[in-house]
């Protein structure tokens, strides 16, 4: 599923996208099954790790609909980057309580200044997905927690990837592996998306020998009782990942991790 910061990693944008679409994007997430669901998992994982009143970082906050779940749901003083001063106007105005700032993951400027970091669904669109990684490390405090969500299994690749221009879909191991390879400890790690995955591949089938026009914005909100009945699926999945279960397939991941007090000598020294 694209994210609700993929317009980030078009290279279109740097020209100028139309607000129109923004706009359309943010009107989206506010009834699609996709986002709404996210946001219930995020608000549950980052509610076990983090507690009220902490400095959490979004890296690529889009047009802030986390950004506003973690500040008036999870109480956490926010703040939210993109590399695009569009969506950053509707994450202004969605999230007004927030700070923000215009920059790169890869060229992280904070350094030590966050309790909590965070990049749903960011950081399968960059190419050095360690760089940003990195940039999210250097701005935790020591003993914080880092939040991921990306997309899952490679096999799933479609025209859905192809619009919101990611480089990769990950298998768990991989993104464990990177996460670690950082100095991040992982101390959790689940799939997302489970109940959902035959459809999902189903979907990405028919794409694949379809000639219409893709409309993303279509696939994130189907018919109402359809997208209902989605959300109702993901809402349990949500509950049982709340009391402690891993789920093992989905369509997507969702990893927690933790700085260690110190990061690998290789990495320091790439800075």
């Amino acid at each position: 599923m694209p994210c609700s910061s993929f317009l980030a990693s078009n290279p279109e944008l740097t020209g100028g996208y139309s607000a129109e679409i923004f706009a359309r994007l943010a009107a989206v997430e506010e009834e699609s099954f996709w986002f709404r669901a996210r946001n219930r998992l995020i608000n549950q994982l980052v509610t076990e790790y983090s507690a009220p009143g902490g400095r959490f970082l979004e890296v690529g906050c889009g047009t802030g609909f986390v950004l506003r779940t973690l500040s008036q749901e999870c109480g956490l003083h926010v703040t939210g980057t993109e590399l695009l001063s569009e969506g950053l106007e509707y994450a202004q105005r969605r999230v007004p309580e927030a700070d923000f700032d215009e920059l790169d993951a890869r060229a992280m400027p904070y350094e030590e200044e966050f309790d909590s970091v965070g990049a749903f669904d960011v950081i399968e669109h960059i190419d050095d997905d360690v760089g940003a990684l990195n940039g999210l490390y250097r701005a935790l405090r020591p003993g914080g927690f880092l939040f991921l969500t990306v997309p899952q299994y490679p096999q799933l690749w479609s025209e859905a990837d192809n619009y919101a221009h990611h480089v990769r879909r990950y298998r768990r191991v991989e993104l464990v592996q990177r996460v670690s390879e950082v100095g991040f400890r992982v101390v959790r790690v689940t799939s997302f998306v489970m109940s959902l995955l035959p459809l999902m591949a189903a979907s990405r089938w028919k794409q694949r020998y379809s000639r219409k026009v893709y409309d993303p914005v279509a696939e994130l909100v189907p018919p109402r009782p359809v997208n209902r009945l989605l959300e109702a699926v993901l809402n349990v999945e949500c509950a049982l990942i709340g009391r402690g279960w891993d789920l093992p397939a989905g369509g997507s991941l969702a990893l927690v991790a933790r700085r260690e007090r110190q990061q690998p000598a290789v990495l320091r020294k790439k800075r």
